[in-house]
C-alpha cells in the first residue's frame, strides 16, 4: 500500500508495497488530493536510476535504513548478542496498523530475532512524530548499540541551523552550509546540557524568520541524546537524531522491549516562525498549563542564602503591593543550609532559620493575596550533608565521584534512594500548601547511566504529580540546561536561564521560543546591574524584555524606590492585560538587514491584535535605520498602530520622533504595515519600546 497522511499543510507519503522496509518518498508540502494511481505514479516516479560502480537495484531510503539495504551513511540502528559479532540487520516489512493520521509498521528480522515497531503520527498541526520499539525475540540479551530515527529532505536543504551555549548563555545560534559528510552533535551532560542543539534546522540557503523552506528536528528526551544531518555522496541528505547510549547501557532482555524517545520533525515554507507556528499550537493542545501565568517573584537574587522571617517578611509585602501572584521562596530554607556546600539532601525545614516552620510564611503569603512556591533540588546532594553521610553508597559513581558547585548526583535509578526523595517531596507537600515547585537540576551527571537516570526522573516527577494533581512545577537546570519537551510533558513552566541580563534575554528568548511556547519561559525581572554580567541596564529595557514570557521579578524590591514599585506595578497591570494575548496568540519575528535593530512580537489568532517590540541590541548600522516591518498581521485589515508604555520610556537619540508617532499613531492595511513599514523611532543602544497594533 501506498500511505498518503495531509494536515495543515503539510504531506507524508509512504511507499509500504511489498515486504520491504517502508520508503518515506515525500515530507513537506502539501501535494494535495492524489488518488491511488497518483501515488503510485509519484512513489514510482522518485525511485533512482541505477548508476555505475554501484548496488545492482534502485537505492531508496528506508524508514530504518541500514547497511544491508545500500545505505553507507550512519544506520539508524546497531546491536549484537553477548559473544557474538555485530549484527547485520535485515529487516522486512511484516504489517501496517493504524488508521486516520497514525500508523504503526512492524518490521521483523528472523535471523537476528528482533522485532522493530515503527510509530508514526502526523499530527492536525503538521508536527511529525516518531519513535522505534524493539522488541527481543531470542533467547538472550540483545545489547542495543543505537535505535535512531533518520528521515531524508530533499537536496536543496543544505544549510544547517543549530544552538550552542554555555551557562547563562544559553541558545546560541550557529549556521552553516552541509558539505559530502555530517554535522554531527553530541550531548553527554546527563540532560541536554547548556550547548544543547536543541532544534536542528536544515533549509535553503538563506532562510529566514518569515521566508524560506526549512525541515527541523527535536528529540524529546532529557538525556544524552545525538543529532546529525548528512550528506551522502549517494546523493541524499537525511536529518538523524536519537538517544546517545553508552556500550552496555541498554540491554534488553528476552521478551522485553526498548522504545525511543519520541522524534519530532516539521517543516515550513514559512521560514523559522513557520516551524513556531506549528509547534506551538501542538504544544498547547496536550500542555499541562490550565490556567493564567501568573507574575512570579522569586527570592533568589533578593536575599540569596540570608533567608528567616525578618529579612523574607518584608519582601513579600514588596511583592503584594506591586500585584505579584506568587512568591517562590528559593534555596536556603532547609536543615543547615547556609550556603552552596553544605546540606543539600536534607529536605527538613530549617529550625533555626524558620522555627515554626514555613506555615507563618505562607499565611503570610497566602494573606496577601498570593499563593506559594518552594524551591528543590532533589536529585542532588551535598558531601557535607547528613544524607551523604548516612547513605555514601547513594552517590552516582559513589562518593569519591567529582563534585561539581560544591554537589554530587543521587542515583535515581536506585529503588531506595527513589523511594526517599518521593517521600520527602510528598511529606513536604502533604504538610504546607505548596502550590508550586522549583526544580532544579545544578551540574552535570558525569558518571552512571543517563538512560537510567533520565526514565527515573521522569517517573519520580509523574509520581509527585500523580499525588499532587493540582502542583505546579518549574523545570530549572542551572538556568537553561534541561529545556526539552519530554520534560515539558510533565512541567508547567522552564527557567530559560539563569541570566536576567535583558541583552542576554533578548538573544536567548528569541531562539528558546522557536520550540517552546512564551507561556512556558520563566522571565524575569532582574535589579538595574545584573548579577551575571555585571552590565546595567535600563528599567524600559529589562521591563520590555521580560513582558514576553511567563513574567516575575528578581529583585530586592524592599530596595527599590516608591517610583520604581509605582513602574513595576504598571508593568505588571500591562502583563496581567497583555497576558491572554501573550501566551495565546501567534509568535512573529521581523527579519532584518541590521541585527543590531529587531522587531518581534505576538499576533492573537483571530489576527485582531497584537503587541511588538522594537529592540535595539547595539548601535545601528546607520543613520536611519530600517523601517518597523509588523508581519503577521491579515493584509487587508486596517489596524491601528500606537506606542505603548510599560510603567518606563525607553531613551531615545533623537531630535525629533517620526511623524506618525509624534501625531499619536497610525492607521494602514496590514499588507502595508508588513511590505512598506513606519519609520523606526531612534532608540538608544540596550533599550526597547513596545506598541499596539489593534484591528479597527
Amino acid at each position: 500500500m501506498i500511505i498518503h497522511l495531509r494536515a495543515a499543510g503539510v504531506s507524508l507519503v509512504i511507499d509500504a508495497r511489498g515486504t520491504r522496509v517502508p520508503v518515506l518518498v515525500h515530507w513537506g508540502a502539501d501535494l494535495g488530493e492524489l488518488s491511488e494511481i497518483s501515488l503510485a505514479s509519484v512513489a514510482d516516479a522518485t525511485v533512482p536510476a541505477i548508476g555505475p560502480s554501484s548496488l545492482d537495484v534502485p537505492l531508496r531510503l528506508s524508514l530504518l535504513p541500514t547497511l544491508r539495504e545500500g545505505w553507507s551513511g550512519r544506520p539508524a540502528i546497531s546491536g549484537h548478542r553477548a559473544g557474538s559479532p555485530t549484527i547485520e540487520f535485515d529487516l522486512s516489512l511484516d504489517r501496517v496498523t493504524g488508521s486516520g493520521l497514525c500508523r504503526e509498521f512492524v518490521l521483523v528480522d528472523a535471523a537476528a530475532a528482533v522485532t522493530v515497531t515503527v510509530e508514526l503520527e502526523l499530527t492536525p498541526h503538521g508536527v511529525l512524530r516518531l519513535r522505534h520499539t524493539l522488541t527481543n525475540r531470542g533467547a538472550t540479551a540483545f545489547e542495543l548499540g543505537s535505535l535512531d530515527v533518520v528521515l531524508p529532505v530533499p537536496d536543496r536543504a543544505r544549510e544547517i541551523l543549530d544552538f550552542t551555549g554555555l551557562w547563562t548563555h544559553e541558545r546560541r545560534p550557529q549556521r552553516t552550509a552541509l558539505a559530502h559528510g555530517t554535522w554531527s552533535r553530541e550531548s553527554r551532560h546527563g540532560r541536554p546540557g547548556h550547548d544543547d542543539a536543541f532544534l536542528t534546522v536544515i533549509g535553503a540557503a538563506g532562510y529566514g524568520f518569515r521566508a524560506g523552506e526549512v525541515w527541523a528536528t527535536h528529540l524529546a528526551w532529557s538525556g544524552d541524546k545525538r543529532t546529525w544531518a548528512e550528506s551522502s555522496p549517494l546523493g541524499r541528505v537525511v536529518l538523524g537524531l536519537g538517544e546517545l547510549l553508552a556500550p552496555g547501557e541498554v540491554s534488553v532482555v528476552p521478551g522485553g522491549s526498548y522504545s525511543t524517545p519520541w522524534s519530532i520533525a516539521v517543516h515550513s515554507v514559512d521560514g523559522l516562525d513557520g516551524l513556531s507556528a506549528r509547534l506551538h499550537p501542538w504544544i498547547r493542545s496536550w500542555s499541562t498549563i490550565t490556567s493564567p501565568r501568573p507574575v512570579v517573584l522569586n527570592s533568589w537574587e533578593a536575599v540569596y542564602f540570608d533567608q528567616g522571617m525578618e529579612q523574607i517578611a518584608p519582601l513579600v509585602d514588596a511583592a503584594a503591593h506591586v500585584g505579584v501572584e506568587r512568591f517562590v521562596l528559593d534555596d536556603g530554607w532547609f536543615t543547615g543550609r547556609s550556603d552552596d556546600r553544605r546540606a543539600l539532601g536534607d529536605w527538613f525545614v530549617d529550625a533555626v532559620t524558620w522555627p515554626e516552620g514555613l506555615h507563618p510564611l505562607i499565611d503570610r503569603v497566602h494573606a496577601a493575596g498570593m499563593d506559594f512556591g518552594l524551591w528543590v533540588e532533589p536529585e542532588m546532594v551535598n558531601p557535607d550533608s547528613d544524607l551523604a553521610r548516612r547513605h555514601p553508597e547513594w552517590i552516582l559513581g559513589g562518593p569519591s565521584a567529582h563534585t561539581w558547585r560544591n554537589q554530587q548526583a543521587l542515583d535515581l535509578g536506585n529503588p531506595e534512594v527513589f523511594d526517599y526523595l518521593l517521600g520527602r517531596l510528598n511529606a513536604l507537600l502533604e504538610e504546607y500548601p505548596v502550590a508550586y515547585l522549583k526544580w532544579d537540576h545544578n551540574r552535570d551527571l558525569l558518571s552512571g547511566s543517563a538512560h537510567r537516570q533520565t526514565t527515573a526522573l521522569y517517573r519520580l516527577i509523574d509520581a509527585v504529580r500523580t499525588a499532587h494533581p493540582t502542583l505546579e512545577i518549574e523545570s530549572c537546570a542551572s538556568g537553561g540546561a534541561r529545556i526539552d519537551l519530554g520534560i515539558l510533558e510533565r512541567v508547567d513552566r522552564v527557567w530559560t536561564s539563569d541570566t536576567n541580563d535583558p541583552l542576554e534575554r533578548q538573544e536567548i528568548q528569541r531562539y528558546t521560543g522557536l520550540l517552546i511556547p512564551p507561556e512556558y519561559l520563566g522571565s524575569h525581572l532582574g535589579a538595574a546591574r545584573s548579577h551575571t554580567t555585571m552590565r546595567s541596564s535600563d528599567l524600559a529595557f529589562r521591563f520590555a524584555t521580560a513582558l514576553f514570557g511567563n513574567a516575575g521579578i528578581e529583585w530586592d524590591l524592599t530596595v527599590a524606590s516608591g517610583a520604581e514599585h509605582a513602574q513595576i506595578a504598571e508593568w505588571i497591570g500591562l502583563y496581567k492585560q497583555l497576558r491572554e494575548l501573550l501566551h495565546g496568540g501567534t509568535v512573529v519575528r521581523a527579519d532584518s538587514s541590521d541585527p543590531a535593530v529587531q522587531l518581534h512580537g505576538v499576533v492573537s489568532a483571530d489576527q485582531q491584535r497584537a503587541v511588538f517590540a522594537q529592540v535595539s541590541m547595539a548601535a545601528p548600522g546607520s543613520a536611519i535605520p530600517p523601517a518597523l516591518r509588523f508581519v503577521g498581521l491579515a493584509p487587508d485589515t486596517v489596524y491601528r498602530v500606537t506606542a505603548v508604555t510599560a510603567g518606563a520610556n525607553a531613551q531615545l537619540i533623537q531630535t525629533r520622533p517620526p511623524a506618525w508617532l509624534e501625531s499619536g499613531g497610525v492607521s494602514l492595511p496590514g499588507r502595508v504595515l508588513e511590505t512598506v513599514g513606519l519609520a523606526r523611532p531612534m532608540l538608544a543602544p540596550e533599550q526597547a519600546a513596545l506598541y499596539s497594533v489593534i484591528a479597527e
